[in-house]
């Protein structure tokens, strides 16, 4: 585990390595969360060192070659990797079948980091409080319920169509002793309903996660494996139900968006992981034909190679952090994110001699109509440095980015003619 953080550091990423200011709200982490989390943001951020790993579970070293590679045309071979990073890095235990996804463990890590920075900077509340997701099409690993357990106080109900895969994903909530926090849901195939709300008696829940069948028929699926270089990790193991849906993930995360429309602030956040750029793209062009003005998007690399995306919507007022929100890199798709929620107002110079961090304080606001209907809420930060202070805005609700804007102009020009 990596060391404490100072208690300055712990106000939540008031201002951020690359440039982003206030990306967060200011509630601070216990020390332990805190901990445990800078631990679990750290996990994966290097290629996986596969001797290292056979040195502390004899399991994987007796499938690693002489070399120290993977052989990840060997099915046995990359569950293996799953099993050993489950049991090594979250204390896990995990049985799948041989004719079923096997996950890979890093990019599946990612999603919850991206869901635990979307839900901490969209909330006044503390950061690590009870919360409760839904996961369709948890699949045989129950892969997402049994990661965000680990790191957080989560609930989660987990739906999947497929039999086999219930079977399993139920014996992989029991064997972790976790009956208590994860919920097996079976959805019939032809339910037109991907929520189970209604059907679990809950009024609300706080996130959806989904990583959707990718292709729209087998003959797509063969195609794309024809056209990568080695097979990725989880396909040699995969049936049609897990990874073949009519229309294309675009087509099933489509069925999310017209029951959001429905369901509405019953769910915080709905999030979607994507496989296809094209889709994406087209996704986040249905996002703004309907309205929605708050959502996120990011890419999940994992590798050299391998990239996904994910989208969140919301029909709240709560703004994400950058990092959350604007989580794509490539200058091209500067026109589909959605609006900033941090500027960074200015910069001046201390004086020598001050400790590195010696003091984060923050300001916040609201601007409301009379009906007390928060139209902006910011809040105001000024990090001081060893040889710079930084002050900067984020927009933590309301809809109108034109304000935010305003807003971060004014601070600007005012600010920077008393300098």
């Amino acid at each position: 585990m990596g060391s404490k953080r100072k208690a300055q550091d712990e106000l939540q990423d008031v201002h951020d390595m690359d440039g982003s200011v206030g990306t967060s709200l200011v509630f601070p982490k216990s020390d332990l969360s805190a901990v445990q989390d800078s631990r679990y943001a750290s996990l994966y951020a290097k290629e996986v060192d596969f001797r290292s790993l056979s040195k502390q579970d004899a399991e994987f070293a007796a499938i690693l070659k002489s070399n120290g590679q993977l052989d990840f045309s060997d099915p046995a071979a990359v569950m293996q990797l799953t099993k050993t990073l489950l049991k090594l890095d979250f204390g896990l235990k995990i049985e799948l079948p041989n004719d079923r996804l096997c996950p890979p463990v890093p990019n599946r890590h990612n999603y919850i980091l991206w869901l635990k920075e979307l839900l901490d900077t969209t909330s006044y509340s503390e950061p690590g409080r009870k919360l409760t997701g839904i996961d369709i099409g948890t699949g045989a690993s129950c892969i997402y319920p049994l990661l965000g357990t680990t790191q957080r106080p989560w609930y989660f109900i987990a739906t999947d169509v497929d039999p086999r895969s219930l079977e399993y994903a139920r014996r992989n909530v029991s064997i972790n002793g976790l009956e208590d926090r994860i919920r097996i849901v079976a959805k019939a195939k032809d339910d037109p309903c991907l929520l189970p709300l209604d059907d679990c008696g809950i009024e609300k829940v706080d996130f959806v996660m989904t990583n959707p069948p990718f292709y729209e028929s087998e003959a797509d699926l063969d195609q794309s494996a024809k056209k990568k270089a080695r097979p990725p990790n989880s396909a040699c193991t995969g049936a049609p139900v897990e990874m073949v849906v009519e229309g294309g993930e675009l087509a099933f995360v489509g069925r999310l968006l017209e029951e959001s429309l429905l369901l509405r602030d019953r769910v915080q956040w709905y999030t979607s992981m994507f496989g296809k750029l094209p889709s994406l793209h087209e996704f986040l062009g249905k996002l703004r034909q309907n309205g929605i003005d708050n959502y996120a998007v990011t890419e999940f690399v994992q590798g050299r190679k391998t990239k996904r995306w994910a989208v969140g919507w919301s029909f709240g007022d709560m703004r994400p952090s950058e990092k959350a929100a604007r989580g794509l890199k490539a200058a091209n798709w500067k026109s589909l994110l959605p609006s900033p929620t941090a500027a960074e107002i200015c910069k001046f110079p201390t004086e020598r001699g001050v400790s590195p961090v010696v003091d984060d304080s923050a300001s916040a606001g609201h601007q409301e109509e009379a009906e007390e209907v928060c139209k902006l809420g910011f809040l105001v930060a000024v990090r001081v440095a060893r040889s710079e202070a930084t002050v900067g805005v984020r927009w933590l609700e309301g809809h109108d980015s034109g304000l935010f804007e305003s807003l971060a102009g004014y601070l600007k020009t005012q600010l920077n003619s008393t300098m």
